[in-house]
């Protein structure tokens, strides 16, 4: 009963916040109808948990509305996506990431939301960081999606500043303990170095790679000399990186503010969240790329079942909602009445995660990303091998970037 009561009062104070384009007597309307929403959150129990917590929250406001609620791995999610979307059977909603508006938009998968929200409402970095040819293809849920330096303060009392002070730690610590790890299978951890080094991956046109730059040399140097000094482990995926963080084995880990309420529950006071070292030999910070989660609409989701689908993004996104989401998976809110709250101002955590994406750099969108992506995972592998340079690397990473984009043409 007590839960019940709480849903209830969540609920009187969020309904309001429904009348802005779809109503509450529109929504009661409506014939009964499942809405089938994928999402991407998978990495923490506790934001797949969320997602269904809403699902399951706004079913006992409108109870011949329901949901079946899909988790699947970000790239997985993408190309599910658009194989279902071919075959007529997407789902009505999406719960993802900005990146994966450049493919969809290029497929005609997913419709404008321009017309179907007050946009205005929300934090304006995080709308544009789904707009494409005019039009934005996206209703932003969280502001950041980051990557930051999380610390263990048993094993670091005070984070390193820059990279001079980030070597300096090696053999510095208890035995069998690593001073940083991160995932060193994806290019998403190389690229903060890279703006570190003042490099970008493309031209001022948005769609010529720039790959084969000193930036980028540079970069993948860097990442090899961390792991042949012994900073990080020899190899790391991501579960491996967390498991190192969490079990103690690594005194700092590079992860996402995805992942914050993970690392909260598991290390509680001793989590510190710093940023990334600032490269000392261009006195620059490294520049993570920041966007959030996102809401997407399918392009065949229509009439009823768009009513549905807006009027729980408008439920999901309203301000109890969103201060909501920063108690329990500790992210940035995506409207701009929730950023002011006590809730973020008084928690580290939050203060932290804020202070690195103000140094951030949008995420590309386009569809050429795509390639980008594609050509610097293999390269930076084998530069981390020991397999090629990391001149080798950076050349090649230019040739496949440049291949893949004429593909897409």
């Amino acid at each position: 009963m007590k839960r019940l009561v709480v849903f209830l009062l969540v609920a009187l104070a969020v309904a309001p916040a429904l009348t802005a384009q779809v109503t509450d007597v529109q929504l009661a309307a409506l014939k009964s109808t499942t809405i089938l929403l994928w999402t991407k959150e998978g990495e923490a129990d506790q934001a797949l948990q969320y997602v269904q917590y809403l699902a399951d929250l706004f079913s006992r406001l409108y109870p011949r509305l329901s949901f079946e609620v899909v988790n699947k791995n970000v790239e997985v999610l993408r190309e599910d996506f658009q194989t279902a979307s071919l075959a007529g059977t997407p789902p009505d909603l999406l719960w993802t990431v900005s990146d994966h508006a450049g493919p969809f938009t290029a497929a005609g998968l997913i419709q404008p939301v321009d017309t179907l929200f007050v946009l205005a409402n929300y934090v304006t970095s995080a709308v544009n960081a789904v707009k494409l040819g005019g039009k934005t293809w996206g209703v932003p849920i969280s502001n950041g999606n980051h990557l930051m330096l999380l610390y263990n303060k048993k094993l670091i009392a005070k984070p390193p500043a820059n990279t001079n002070e980030l070597f300096a730690l090696i053999g510095k610590l208890p035995s069998g303990v690593y001073p940083l790890a991160y995932n060193q299978t994806e290019p998403f951890w190389l690229v903060p170095w890279l703006g570190g080094y003042k490099g970008v991956v493309f031209a001022a046109d948005g769609k010529t790679p720039t790959l084969n730059t000193p930036a980028m040399i540079n970069t993948l140097n860097l990442l090899k000399q961390m792991k042949d000094r012994g900073l990080v482990p020899a190899e790391s995926d991501y579960n491996g990186a967390e498991t190192l963080f969490k079990e103690g084995k690594a005194a700092m880990l590079i992860n996402g503010d995805w992942s914050l309420v993970g690392y909260r529950d598991a290390l509680g006071e001793d989590l510190g969240i710093a940023r990334i070292p600032m490269v000392s030999a261009t006195g620059a910070w490294p520049a993570p790329y920041t966007s959030g989660a996102f809401f997407m609409i399918p392009t065949d989701t229509k009439a009823a079942k768009l009513t549905a689908v807006r009027g729980f993004i408008q439920f999901a996104t309203a301000r109890p909602m969103q201060l909501e989401m920063v108690k329990r998976l500790s992210r940035l809110p995506a409207l701009k009445t929730a950023l002011g709250d006590e809730d973020i101002t008084n928690d580290p955590l939050l203060k932290g995660s804020s202070d690195q994406m103000v140094v951030g750099t949008p995420m590309p969108t386009q569809l050429e990303m795509r390639a980008v992506w594609d050509a610097m995972k293999p390269e930076m592998a084998a530069v981390l091998a020991g397999s090629k340079t990391a001149a080798q690397a950076a050349a090649a990473m230019q040739a496949a970037a440049v291949a893949g984009i004429k593909k897409l043409q």
